[in-house]
């Protein structure tokens, strides 16, 4: 987030940096009492994480007359022992006009740095249960007693914890789960473009859509006040049941990133993403409704795509990164964005053009 920005947002950007997908419904049972939850049931992954230098997968590359726009392929989470071997990125950048970072929302309002730290107790307060609830008062008991099983295991005797919302509260617990099987949300592609645009003298080029909030302590407020939906019990449940039983799949994933295993990417895509998904609970809430949020996605893709265009339309060569879930697909911002272009490639595809032309334009074809 820019540092422009009030952190008093903190609690409604939790939810806007993540994709905005609407979290499968769930009925709401009545609150559990707290209980000893069973740990007999959870097991370890025993998917083996890889590790060393790997090499990711290759690049995508989009035409429109003689500029390429070339898209490397995210993914989180990845192993946490890889080193990326990423020479091919590395001499898209060498050559790059323009760097376009990932799509994403930025919200802030109209006040100063200063007086939005005068205001971070109300930020964290946002993000804790309405009325000091704990959440074996607003969860289903089944789901309490899943919830306690794996905090127990991955987090230990945390209890403010408790007091957090069930949305917040289960991706703490979902990142640890993350750590304890050697995998890791962040950490391994950024530093490698934030040192090839340094060496070049050049900055990363936002992507992201600003939205402005002239009310924050008024939003703030009103987020405070929001009680549980059902939403927001279908994101825990559905977070557990990827701790529970899929984290070989999310390792197995990881794995096909870093050794650059496409048919696997393929085969697995769209895997996960209700991690991501189930924190834009925040998007049914009354808060967002009521100042325009509840629309995002759109908005996001929209501006994406009209940078992803001008990049293609001002440089002969530019570099962006997309999710890979967007990458593939029918419904990602890569299926939105060919029927503007020329050509869309994927790694593995032969570009014929180049194939042909012994003197192609672009630096760093696969």
């Amino acid at each position: 987030m820019d540092k422009r920005l009030n952190v008093t947002v903190l609690a409604l950007a939790i939810a806007s940096l993540c994709p905005l997908v609407q979290a499968q419904d769930a009925p709401i049972a009545e609150p559990a009492a707290a209980m000893q939850a069973d740990t007999s049931d959870v097991r370890d992954m025993d998917t083996v994480v890889v590790t060393g230098v790997q090499p990711g997968p290759g690049l995508w590359r989009v035409r429109r007359g003689e500029n390429t726009l070339y898209i490397l392929g995210t993914q989180s989470p990845l192993p946490k022992a890889i080193s990326w071997r990423s020479d091919e990125v590395r001499e898209v950048l060498a050559e790059a006009g323009v760097v376009l970072g990932p799509p994403g929302v930025s919200v802030g309002g109209d006040i100063g740095v200063f007086r939005g730290l005068t205001m971070l107790p109300s930020a964290l307060r946002a993000s804790r249960n309405p009325d000091g609830a704990t959440l074996d008062e607003l969860l289903p008991a089944d789901v309490y007693q899943r919830w306690s099983t794996l905090k127990q295991r991955y987090i230990g005797r945390d209890r403010g914890i408790e007091r957090k919302r069930p949305a917040i509260a289960v991706r703490e617990l979902y990142r640890a789960a993350l750590d304890a099987n050697g995998l890791r949300e962040g950490g391994v592609i950024t530093p490698v473009l934030n040192e090839a645009l340094k060496a070049r003298g050049m900055s990363l080029t936002p992507t992201t859509l600003e939205v402005k909030i002239d009310d924050p302590r008024a939003a703030l407020a009103d987020f405070r006040n929001e009680a549980v939906k059902p939403e927001d019990v279908a994101c825990v449940r559905d977070t557990l049941d990827v701790i529970e039983r899929g984290l070989p799949q999310v390792a197995a994933r990881a794995n096909a990133w870093a050794v650059g295993d496409l048919d696997a990417l393929r085969a697995t895509a769209g895997q996960g993403s209700q991690v991501q998904a189930c924190l834009s609970s925040f998007l049914q809430t009354e808060t967002a409704r009521k100042r325009g949020l509840d629309d995002l996605e759109a908005q996001v893709r929209a501006h994406w795509l009209a940078m992803a265009e001008e990049a293609l339309a001002t440089h002969p060569v530019s570099f962006a990164t997309l999710s890979v879930n967007d990458l593939l697909g029918t419904a990602g911002y890569l299926a939105a964005l060919r029927p503007r272009v020329d050509a869309v490639l994927a790694p593995d595809e032969a570009d014929t053009i180049e194939d042909s032309d012994a003197a192609g334009t672009s630096p760093a074809t696969p």
